[in-house]
């Protein structure tokens, strides 16, 4: 138990605690932190893994309020999508998707404090542009979260019938993203060991999340959440 792994495992543990809290975002946590543990791709990858697990966990408990027509066009958009994506993340630079990660996190913030959220999206084009960009930044960079969250938070859901229908959209979402991965010969021996290794920690946050879930003041808790990304997402960008 090396501090490097303990470390990995504090954040897998906390990024997995949002997820099983919010429903989303595991990567937009984990990704300002992982990066320099690990290589960039094999952190994407092995948090695509666990995104897909938490979100086909929540989505049994969750599958009666799905509403498959109003995601179809999101999932023909994010399937267009994510061979960019996926191209992207195989052929930039470290350096290169450090930045974009970096990029995604400093927007992701500036999207929830300056409450950038048109009040309604009408039209099969925003519902299959959002698909498509989430295809290729969760491809690229593993967040394919900002665009469908966005999106979502323009329709008359209810708040049970939004993170019903996100899980439908990140099952499909990171299913084709690691088919892809696959393809690309991303998914390497060490992706494995590292998913297997933080396997506990990541199962653990993700329970303590849903467990807490009526417990926590969320609009501080996602705050402070947010502050931490914003100041990671700038070391990432002008490091690289």
């Amino acid at each position: 138990m090396t501090p490097a792994w303990l470390a990995g495992a504090v954040i897998v543990f906390g990024a997995s605690f949002v997820m099983g809290l919010a429903g989303f975002g595991i990567a937009l946590v984990a990704l300002a932190f992982l990066p320099y543990l690990m290589a960039p791709t094999d952190a994407i990858v092995l948090l695509t893994i666990y995104a897909l697990a938490f979100s086909l966990a929540m989505l049994v408990q969750l599958r009666r309020d799905v509403d498959g027509r109003a995601i179809a066009d999101l999932l023909i958009g994010t399937i267009a999508g994510t061979p960019l994506g996926v191209w992207g993340l195989a052929a930039l630079p470290a350096s290169a998707l450090n930045r974009l990660i970096g990029l995604m996190l400093i927007v992701a913030w500036v999207l929830e404090f300056r409450g950038l959220y048109p009040q309604r999206l009408d039209g099969r084009r925003w519902t299959l542009g959002a698909g498509f960009a989430a295809g290729v930044i969760g491809g690229a960079v593993g967040t394919p979260g900002p665009p469908v969250v966005l999106y979502a938070a323009t329709q008359r859901w209810s708040a049970r019938a939004v993170k019903a229908n996100l899980q439908a959209f990140f099952v499909v979402n990171q299913g084709v993203i690691l088919a892809g991965y696959w393809w690309a010969a991303l998914l390497t021996r060490e992706v494995w060991t590292l998913t297997a290794s933080f396997a506990l920690p990541a199962v653990a946050g993700a329970v303590a999340g849903a467990l807490l879930f009526d417990r926590v003041d969320q609009p501080r808790f996602r705050r402070l959440v947010f502050l931490l990304l914003l100041a990671s997402g700038l070391v990432l960008l002008v490091r690289g």
